[in-house]
């Protein structure tokens, strides 16, 4: 199928979440310094004009065919006593935004057998989304059903939304970290969901030069 903007494929209730998501507005050209990490992403294999479904699934998994070897590892080499995580984006990364027919949104399968891996391994999981608060309730909810283990979500409050996208999930990285987690892996799809560092390292799955939210 030929990607259409996904506002105007998501039928019933995902009509409305759908709306209440464009309030947070389109995401912001990245001001902060560039991530230490080492990032991996997808070399894409079609211009954003072309992407279709099932090109963006494989562009997907070249990513994380990437991530969960470094995640084994990494889980297996746990230092005493350190609580892990992982950071995930939502919109295109975790669940399928552009490409989700009805609601809730289908799980992004590949990234969800990584999630699943490092949950099952006592990792947690926590989700730093650019969506306004107002829909914190059907966004958790949409993570949890698809099967997602969620140990945090992050939403932009009022005053979020006047904000650097970048600078904001930064600040949340910063948050999960005083609690005491290490951020062994941060995953999205846009610049603004890695810049700014605090994660061990990065994975970029494809937004086709921002066509995808």
């Amino acid at each position: 199928m030929n990607r259409r903007p996904w506002i105007h494929r998501i039928a019933g209730t995902a009509v409305a979440t759908a709306a209440l998501v464009a309030l947070a507005g389109p995401a912001e050209a990245v001001t902060t310094a560039s991530a230490t990490t080492t990032a991996t992403s997808a070399s894409a294999t079609v211009t954003a004009a072309d992407v279709d479904y099932d090109t963006w699934q494989k562009d997907c998994q070249v990513v994380m065919d990437q991530a969960l070897p470094y995640l084994k590892q990494r889980i297996a080499n746990t230092k005493p006593g350190e609580k892990q995580a992982v950071v995930l984006d939502i919109d295109n990364t975790a669940l399928e935004t552009d490409f989700g027919f009805s609601y809730p949104q289908p799980a992004n399968k590949p990234v969800l057998e990584v999630a699943e891996y490092a949950q099952d391994h006592g990792v947690a999981l926590f989700f730093v989304t650019a969506r306004p608060g107002i829909i914190y309730s059907v966004t958790d909810y949409n993570l949890k059903n698809v099967g997602y283990q969620v140990s945090g979500l992050y939403v932009r409050g009022f005053f979020d939304l006047f904000k650097n996208v970048a600078d904001y999930k930064t600040a949340q990285r910063v948050d999960i970290e005083s609690k005491g987690y290490t951020i062994i892996a941060n995953i999205g799809n846009s610049p603004t969901d890695l810049s700014g560092g605090h994660a061990e390292k990065t994975f970029k799955l494809p937004d086709y030069d921002g066509q995808l939210s």
